[in-house]
C-alpha cells in the first residue's frame, strides 16, 4: 500500500481554488478564534520539496497560528455540517475520527528527524481533540458496522456498466455508511487496474497539453490541493454532485474549447455516390465469392453424403476379403483339377478319333480296293488277255472273293430299298459303307470301352468341379457382387480356357458326321453358357471383356478344331447323309461365329479350309469313270457298261455333294471344284463317250438340277457362267442329233435345261436354227 503524501501546512496562496475559499469564509463565523493543532491523524501530502519542504512545515507548525490551521478546521467543519443535518447518527459520530484512520495515522512512516518534534505536538493536539469530540459507544458502533456490512454485501458483484459502477458504488456508500466506517487496511479491495475515464476526462486529457514550463512551485501546488480533496472525500463522503465537482474542478480549467472553424474538405453528391457505388461493387464480389463457396460446400456436402451411402451399402471388407480368397482357393482347386484329368481326357479323346479314324480308313480303304480289283477284272475281260489252261482269267487269288462280297452288299442295299419303296435310285450313289459284323461288333466293343472309361474321369470329383453349370454359377456370383473386379479380371477370357477340357471331356461321343447327332444347341454345355450370357447385366462400354463373346470363343478354341479333325481325317465327301450332317453343325457354328472379330474369323477360315483341301483330295483319289468302247457300253447288260454308271453316277454324287455347301464356301471355291475340276474333267468326258439318247438327257438334266439356284437369279442374264460353256456346247450338239433322230422330244427337256442354267442365247439361236418354233414358247415363259 503507498505511503500517504506528507502534509506541509504552509499558507495558501491567492489562487487557491475558490470552493476552498468560499469554505473558509463560510466556517469562520461559526467558530471565531477555533484553532485546532494537526493530531497523529493527519496524514501528510507527497513530499514535492524534499527535505525543505519538512523544514519548512515544521517552522509554520511552531509559528503563530495563521491559515494553515483554520483551512484544516474549517474544512472539517465545513464538511461535518451539512452532514449533521441529514443524518439520523448523533453529533459525538459526526466528529468522531475513525479507527482505521488513527491506526494508520500511527503507522505512517516518518523521517527520524520529524519524528521526536511531531510526537510532542501531536500529544498535545489529541488531548485538546479528545476533549472536544464525543467517542460513541461500542453497540453504536457495532450497529453501524452491521449496516454497512450488510450495504457492502448487497453491492458485492462487479457490474456490466463498467462506465458507472465507481459512481453509483461511490453514491450508495457515501448515502448508506457514516463516514467514519472506512474499511480496514486489510479489509479494503486493491484496485488492480485504473478506473475507467468518462468522456470529459479522456477529452480533457486529449485537449489539455502539456506545460512542461510549469514551475515547480505550481505543480507542489497541484498535489496539494488534489491531496487535500481526497482526504475531504474520505473524511466528509461528499455526495455525487459535489464528488464530480471536485474531482473535475482542477482539470476542467485547462480543458479547452474546440475549434469549432476547424474546416473539413468539401464533400459533394458525386463523391459520396462514388464511394457508395465502391462499396457496393465490394460487397456485390465478396456476396458472389460466398456464393461459389456456399455452392462448394453444398457439392461437398452432397458428395460426402453419397460417399457415405456407398459405403454403407457396400458390405463389409472382411466379407470382401473372404469372397475373394474363398474365390482364389476355388479358381486354384479347380484348376489343379483339370491339370490332373487333363491327361486322361487327352487319352479318351485320342482312343475315340483313332477309332473313328480306324473305321473311315477301313471303308475308304476297301473303297478304293474294290474299285482296282473290279476295274482289273473287267479290263481284263475286255481285252481278253492271257486265261489259264481251264480257261479262266489270270485274277487274284482274292479277286473272285471280293467280288462276291460286292456284289452281296448290293443286292442287301436293293432289298432294302424295295422295302422302303424308293425305286428311283441309281446304282453306284449308295456310300458302301457298310461294315462286316465282325468289324462292327469289334467297333461298339471298343467304344464301349472308351465311353466307360470317359465316365470314371471326374468320378472321384465334386461337381462344383466338373459340372460347367456349377462353375459358371460361381463366376455368377462374383459378377452379381463385384462387376467392376470381375470385368477387371477379364474372366470372360479366361471361362472358355478353363471349361475347354470338360466341353472336349462331352465331345467325346459327339460325332457330326452321324445324322443322329446331337446339335450342339441341345447340349448341356451350350444352354448352360446360354443362360449364363443372357444373365450378364454388363453395360456397353465394357466390349472388352464382355461375356457375349464366351461361346463364340468356346467355339472357336473347342468345337472347330474337334470338327476341323473329323473334317480331315474321318469325312467322306462321297457320303451324303455325312456331308449332310456336317454341313448342319457347320452351319451352327458359323452362324454363331458371324459376330465375332478377326480371332474367330480365323477359325472359320481354317475349318472352310480344311473342307475344300478335303474335297480336292476326293476328287483326285476317288473319281474314277472307266472309258470302254462304244461296242461294250451299248450293251447295258454287259459288266463294263454297269461298272462305268456306277462310277459315272457316283461322280454326280459327289458333284451334288459338293454344290451342298453353298452358301458356306464361296461361290468362286465351289465353282472350281465342283464344275472345273469335277464336270468338265470327268463327267463330261463320260458323257461325250456316251450316245446321244434318252439316258444322256437324263444324266444332263440331273447335273443342271444340283446347279445353285442362286448362281442364276440374274434377270438379265443371257449367257450362263464361264465354267458351264462345255456343258451347253454339249446339250446343243445332243439336241441337234435328237432333232434328226427319233427322239425328237428330248429335245425339249435340252430346251429347258439351257434356259435354267440362262443360256438364253444359245437356246434361242438353237430354235432359230432347227426352226423348232413350236419351242420358242419355252423361252418366253422365262
Amino acid at each position: 500500500m503507498a505511503h500517504r503524501p506528507k502534509r506541509t501546512f504552509r499558507q495558501r496562496r491567492a489562487h487557491s481554488s475558490d470552493s476552498d475559499d468560499a469554505e473558509e469564509r463560510s466556517a469562520e463565523p461559526e467558530a471565531p478564534g477555533e484553532q485546532a493543532a494537526p493530531g497523529p491523524t493527519e496524514e501528510g501530502p507527497p513530499s514535492g520539496g524534499g527535505r525543505a519542504e519538512v523544514t519548512d512545515w515544521r517552522a509554520r507548525a511552531r509559528g503563530p497560528r495563521g491559515r494553515g490551521r483554520v483551512w484544516a478546521s474549517s474544512r472539517r467543519a465545513a464538511r461535518a455540517a451539512p452532514r449533521a443535518e441529514g443524518s439520523d447518527v448523533p453529533e459525538s459520530r459526526m466528529v468522531a475520527l475513525s479507527t482505521d484512520e488513527e491506526s494508520e495515522t500511527h503507522h505512517s512512516p516518518e523521517s527520524k528527524d520529524d519524528h521526536s518534534s511531531s510526537s510532542n505536538s501531536s500529544s498535545s493536539l489529541e488531548e485538546e481533540f479528545s476533549s472536544i469530540v464525543n467517542i460513541p459507544e461500542a453497540a453504536f458502533i457495532q450497529a453501524a458496522r452491521r449496516k454497512r456490512e450488510l450495504a457492502r454485501t448487497q453491492d458485492d458483484y462487479i457490474s456490466l456498466d463498467v462506465k458507472h459502477t465507481s459512481v453509483i458504488t461511490g453514491m450508495k456508500k457515501n448515502s448508506d455508511e457514516d463516514p467514519e466506517s472506512e474499511p480496514d487496511d486489510h479489509e479494503k479491495r486493491i484496485p488492480f487496474t485504473p478506473k475507467p475515464q468518462t468522456l470529459r476526462q479522456r477529452m480533457a486529457d486529449e485537449t489539455t497539453p502539456r506545460n512542461e514550463e510549469t514551475s515547480e512551485e505550481s505543480q507542489e501546488d497541484e498535489t496539494q490541493d488534489i491531496w487535500e480533496r481526497q482526504q475531504m472525500r474520505k473524511a466528509v463522503k461528499i455526495t455525487k454532485g459535489q464528488d464530480l465537482d471536485l474531482s473535475y474542478s482542477s482539470e476542467s480549467q485547462t480543458v479547452k474549447k474546440v475549434d469549432a472553424s476547424t474546416s473539413f474538405p468539401p464533400v459533394n453528391l458525386e463523391i459520396i455516390k462514388k464511394q457508395l457505388n465502391t462499396r457496393l461493387t465490394l460487397l456485390q464480389d465478396t456476396h458472389r465469392s460466398h456464393l461459389r463457396e456456399y455452392e462448394k460446400y453444398i457439392q461437398d456436402v452432397k458428395s460426402s453424403k453419397s460417399t457415405i451411402q456407398k459405403l454403407e451399402n457396400s458390405s463389409n471388407q472382411a466379407l470382401n476379403f473372404k469372397f475373394y480368397k474363398s474365390m482364389k482357393i476355388y479358381v486354384e482347386n479347380l484348376i489343379d483339377c483339370l491339370n490332373e484329368k487333363i491327361i486322361s481326357i487327352q487319352e479318351i479323346e485320342s482312343s475315340m478319333h483313332a477309332l473313328l479314324l480306324k473305321q473311315a480308313m477301313t471303308c475308304m480303304k476297301r473303297r478304293q480296293d474294290e474299285l482296282k480289283h473290279e476295274s482289273t477284272y473287267l479290263q481284263q475281260l475286255s481285252r481278253k488277255a492271257e486265261t489259264s489252261t481251264n480257261g479262266s482269267l489270270a485274277v487274284g487269288e482274292k479277286t473272285p472273293w471280293i467280288l462276291e462280297e460286292i456284289e452281296s452288299r448290293r443286292s442287301q442295299r436293293r432289298q432294302a430299298r424295295a422295302l422302303s419303296g424308293n425305286c428311283d435310285h441309281q446304282e453306284g450313289t449308295s456310300s458302301d459303307d457298310e461294315l462286316s459284323s465282325a468289324d462292327m461288333i469289334d467297333f461298339q466293343k471298343t467304344q464301349g470301352e472308351i465311353l466307360r472309361d470317359h465316365k470314371n474321369i471326374f468320378e472321384d470329383v465334386h461337381d462344383d468341379f466338373c459340372n460347367i453349370q456349377n462353375i459358371l454359377l460361381k463366376f455368377q456370383q462374383w459378377r452379381e457382387k463385384f462387376p467392376d473386379s470381375y470385368y477387371e479380371a477379364f474372366i470372360s477370357l479366361c471361362i472358355p480356357k478353363l471349361l475347354n477340357p470338360l466341353i472336349r471331356l462331352q465331345l467325346i461321343d459327339w460325332n457330326p458326321l452321324k445324322f443322329d447327332a446331337v446339335g450342339l444347341k441341345q447340349m448341356p454345355w451350350f444352354t448352360s453358357i446360354e443362360e449364363y450370357m443372357a444373365s450378364s447385366m454388363e453395360d456397353s462400354k465394357k466390349e472388352d471383356g464382355s461375356d457375349k463373346k464366351i461361346l463364340s470363343a468356346i467355339i472357336n478354341k473347342t468345337v472347330i478344331p474337334r470338327i476341323t479333325d473329323f473334317v480331315e481325317f474321318i469325312w467322306d465327301p462321297l457320303s451324303t447323309s455325312q456331308t449332310t450332317s456336317l454341313i448342319t453343325h457347320c452351319t451352327v457354328i458359323l452362324e454363331e461365329l458371324s459376330t465375332c472379330g478377326n480371332e474367330v474369323s480365323k477359325g472359320k477360315q481354317d475349318l472352310l479350309k480344311s473342307i475344300v483341301l478335303r474335297v480336292k483330295k476326293a476328287i483326285e483319289d476317288d473319281v474314277f469313270i472307266p472309258l470302254y468302247p462304244k461296242s461294250t457300253i451299248e450293251n447295258k447288260t454287259s459288266p463294263h457298261s454297269k461298272f462305268q454308271e456306277r462310277q459315272f453316277w457316283s461322280s454326280v454324287k459327289l458333284f451334288r455333294n459338293i454344290l451342298l455347301w453353298n452358301g458356306l464356301l464361296p461361290d468362286d471355291t465351289l465353282q472350281e471344284l465342283g464344275l472345273g475340276k469335277l464336270l468338265n474333267r470327268y463327267l463330261m468326258t463320260a458323257l461325250l463317250t456316251a450316245s446321244p439318247g434318252p439316258d444322256v438327257v437324263k444324266k444332263c438334266s440331273q447335273i443342271a438340277a444340283y446347279l445353285p439356284a442362286k448362281w442364276f437369279q440374274s434377270s438379265a442374264m443371257r449367257t450362263s457362267i464361264p465354267q458351264l460353256e462345255n456343258f451347253i456346247q454339249f446339250l446343243l450338239q445332243s439336241a441337234q442329233k435328237l432333232s434328226r433322230s427319233e427322239f425328237r422330244d428330248e429335245v425339249k427337256e435340252i430346251i429347258l435345261i439351257l434356259v435354267k442354267i440362262r443360256a438364253l442365247n444359245q437356246a434361242e439361236s438353237f430354235i432359230e436354227e432347227c426352226h423348232l418354233d413350236h419351242l420358242k414358247s419355252v423361252i418366253k415363259e422365262v
